[in-house]
């Protein structure tokens, strides 16, 4: 199947795609970000992404503890010493990612395999940035990925369409996503590398990185294959829900509105908000309200639910006038 015939399922989201990107656009409007908070939120956010990247892996250190490995060089007791080697290896992938992460960047495969490398390097020296040369099953897949005679061709097919297609690029690194954990072209470390070239692609057009989170990896898991199936509208939705966090992160610091986001919990004891705790959590994951996600908990403010509240009534008037 050529790219060009592959469906894009995004309806519904398309509210969410243009909140995004007008974040984006309030974003940009700060920039140059002071160096002193741009570093903070850099170190804050990158140790979050190697932690719940690992995490997915099944890498058992916990965040503090990844911090203490990759600030201070700790050695942490009763872990393994590939789950140490996991996560400074993923430090240097991060920080070779934001080496290549400009405007006039183009994709190449040489890239992708010392990305890959790099996350490899102290594990499995032997695969690192090196293509499988036989088949794998993955575990709980829906799927088989191709045969490994046809990962040279379908990765390069996949850097083309990358560096080719005009799609709105939150929807294409979703697409990318899918396809190179499809494609599966290495014996091992194929999720932490999509993941990192997801954030490439990204940040190469001034996003911020997007962080799925472990708690998330069921859902994940089971939107990547649903995409196996050419429906690709919850690995968006996760996508778009990791940038937006990130964005709010980031503009949260910039405008020191952080603080107006609250627990779902907290917000519906409020007099004038009419939902409960269970729908607001439903209205957040389907991105219709600004929210993002702090471990298990939902975060947003009262006046995105309110928001929500006077667009829903407003268009309940104009269908009744349409209707009469």
């Amino acid at each position: 199947m050529r790219w060009q015939e592959y469906p894009y399922y995004f309806e519904g989201l398309e509210k969410q795609l243009e909140r995004i990107h007008e974040k984006k656009r309030e974003l940009d409007k700060k920039r140059p970000i002071p160096t002193y908070v741009l570093k903070s939120i850099k170190e804050s956010l990158n140790i979050e992404w190697t932690y719940n990247s690992n995490s997915i892996e099944g890498n058992t250190l916990t965040l503090q503890e990844t911090k203490m490995v990759i600030e201070d060089g700790f050695t942490i007791k009763g872990k393994s010493l590939r789950e140490h080697f996991e996560v400074v290896n993923h430090q240097e992938a991060i920080e070779f990612v934001e080496s290549l992460a400009s405007k006039d960047y183009v994709l190449v495969e040489k890239d992708i395999l010392s990305i890959h490398h790099l996350v490899l390097q102290k594990i499995e020296k032997e695969f690192s940035g090196r293509y499988r040369t036989s088949g794998v099953r993955i575990s709980g897949a829906n799927f088989v990925p191709p045969n490994a005679l046809k990962v040279d061709e379908f990765v390069n097919e996949l850097v083309n369409f990358v560096n080719d297609s005009q799609i709105d690029i939150l929807i294409k690194s979703a697409v990318f996503h899918h396809r190179f954990v499809w494609i599966h072209p290495f014996f091992d470390g194929n999720g932490r590398t999509a993941r990192l070239l997801l954030n490439l692609l990204l940040m190469k057009k001034g996003f911020p990185p997007a962080i799925i989170l472990k708690n998330d990896r069921k859902k994940y898991y089971d939107a990547l294959n649903q995409a196996n199936n050419q429906d690709y509208s919850k690995l968006l939705l996760l996508i778009l829900q990791a940038v937006e966090r990130t964005l709010d992160i980031y503009l949260g610091n910039l405008n020191n509105t952080y603080d107006q986001y609250q627990n779902i919990s907290d917000i519906v004891r409020e007099p004038d908000v009419p939902y409960g705790q269970e729908y607001l959590s439903l209205l957040a994951r389907q991105g219709k309200i600004d929210a993002f996600k702090e471990g298990r908990n939902w975060l947003t403010t009262k006046d995105a639910v309110l928001n929500y509240i006077e667009n829903r009534d407003r268009k309940r008037v104009l269908k009744t006038e349409a209707e009469n």
